[in-house]
């Protein structure tokens, strides 16, 4: 299947066309045709100017090219009839994938892959220098293995300074520049090390940071969901902050904190984070690793989801899957049903909460639903107690505490393995007190 894409009325941009592969039985969260769409906004995001596609279904990759040969001539020819410049696939191509694919096309036609694309993207919106130095190292780690022409669309070095920078290909793009192709395997690892253990020094100043508000009582609440679902907006209405806000995909990367004022007199700390979405790259997972335990390390979640989107389901699952893959799975979920002031019908947004657990409707834009929102917060924080049993090892001093200051003790117990407590805890600490529970 092949689709072409009428010509816009903007500016010349760079042209690319996708390609996209559905391998039979495996399973995905998005339909190829929706994933297609996906990469296109991804695309539009990075400054590209989507000219076409093309789908094959395949029962495996292909050991060179990842699709097949007759795909790739229909692609090659589609390509020169469209001009295009770069030619992204969906899903992430292995090395030698795609050095067979740039042996097959021009000098002059780039082969990207959607790990690569969205890379480029987090270096154009890295606003911090802890976001450049992440963005820079899952840039590196990635493209270590992968020492061909297709890293020439990064002009110049990262790392250097915040502001954005123009789309792919576009000059003053941030990454590891076209000179540093010439940089050998050993140079590489040698940036990749000092970049760690840069890194490493930012996630012990965020440890630190983390453990003072912990110390504070006031509990953290971590906004979560797939890009573009509007937890900034929702973040600037409660705390009339200033985050970057814009209708397209990753606007903003580097987390925000402000205090919001609950009901009753109560506070917390919210906490803006990244956006998930679907195939997120190993790299940025990893590379990432001291913004996201922001995510582990809270209280509660408020999982943003996008009720008018016609995949919201699948984007809440891949939010799911995102949550386990960072060991966040054990924070207590509120999920956010946004935008409902777009609905047409009001019947949409209650039947929707149905689907999901512990869930309210709201629009983060013009308010709707925000007290109620609130209230769930509250309630879910400060008044209910939750009934847990656990068993607290020695050392953590500071848990057995908080569960004599705030809670209700039913029963303690000295065991050889730690103090076991049996009570009930007001729903603020239920996620510290999780990995010691027992079942």
């Amino acid at each position: 299947m092949t689709k072409k894409y009428p010509e816009p009325t903007m500016g010349p941009r760079e042209r690319a066309f996708l390609v996209g592969v559905e391998l039979r039985g495996q399973e995905n969260l998005l339909a190829l045709d929706d994933s297609l769409s996906e990469l296109a906004l991804l695309s539009e995001t990075a400054g590209l100017q989507v000219v076409g596609n093309a789908q094959q279904k395949l029962d495996h990759p292909h050991s060179q090219t990842y699709i097949g040969s007759g795909k790739v001539e229909e692609v090659q020819a589609l390509v020169e009839e469209l001009q295009a410049d770069v030619v992204i696939f969906d899903d992430e191509l292995s090395p030698r994938h795609l050095r067979e694919l740039e042996k097959v096309f021009k000098n002059d036609v780039r082969i990207l892959d959607r790990t690569a694309l969205i890379l480029d993207i987090f270096a154009q919106h890295a606003a911090t220098r802890e976001g450049a130095l992440q963005v820079e190292l899952a840039q590196y780690e990635y493209r270590l293995p992968r020492l061909t022409r297709a890293w020439t669309h990064l002009a110049r070095q990262a790392g250097g300074g915040g502001g954005r920078a123009g789309g792919v290909g576009g000059v003053g793009l941030r990454g590891p520049g076209e000179t540093q192709l010439e940089v050998d395997r050993r140079d590489i690892r040698r940036r990749i090390s000092y970049l760690k253990a840069d890194l490493e020094k930012v996630r012990t100043h965020r440890q630190q940071y983390r453990a003072r508000r912990k110390r504070s009582q006031i509990p953290i609440i971590a906004l979560v969901g797939y890009t573009n679902a509007g937890k900034s907006t929702l973040l600037n209405y409660l705390a009339s902050a200033d985050v970057y806000v814009a209708d397209q995909l990753f606007a903003t990367l580097d987390p925000t904190t402000r205090r919001v004022e609950l009901p009753g007199g109560n506070q917390a700390l919210f906490t803006d984070t990244v956006g998930f979405i679907q195939k997120l790259p190993t790299a940025l997972v990893a590379a990432f690793r001291a913004t996201l335990e922001e995510i582990a390390e809270a209280d509660l979640l408020l999982h943003i989801v996008d009720i008018t989107h016609p995949n919201s389901q699948a984007q809440a699952q891949a939010v799911y899957q995102t949550l386990e893959e960072i060991e966040a799975d054990h924070v207590p979920i509120i999920t956010v049903l946004n935008k409902i002031d777009l609905l047409t019908d009001p019947e949409k947004a209650r039947q929707s909460v149905e689907k999901f657990p512990n869930a309210t409707a709201i629009s983060a834009l013009t308010g709707i639903g925000i007290q109620d929102l609130l209230k769930l917060i509250n309630d879910q924080l400060y008044e209910s107690l939750k009934q847990i049993v656990v068993r607290l090892p020695y050392q953590e001093g500071g848990l057995i505490a908080t569960f004599h200051n705030f809670g209700q003790v039913e029963r303690i117990e000295q065991t050889h393995q730690g103090v076991l407590i049996q009570g009930r805890i007001p729903g603020r600490f239920l996620a510290r007190y999780k990995p010691f529970i027992i079942k």
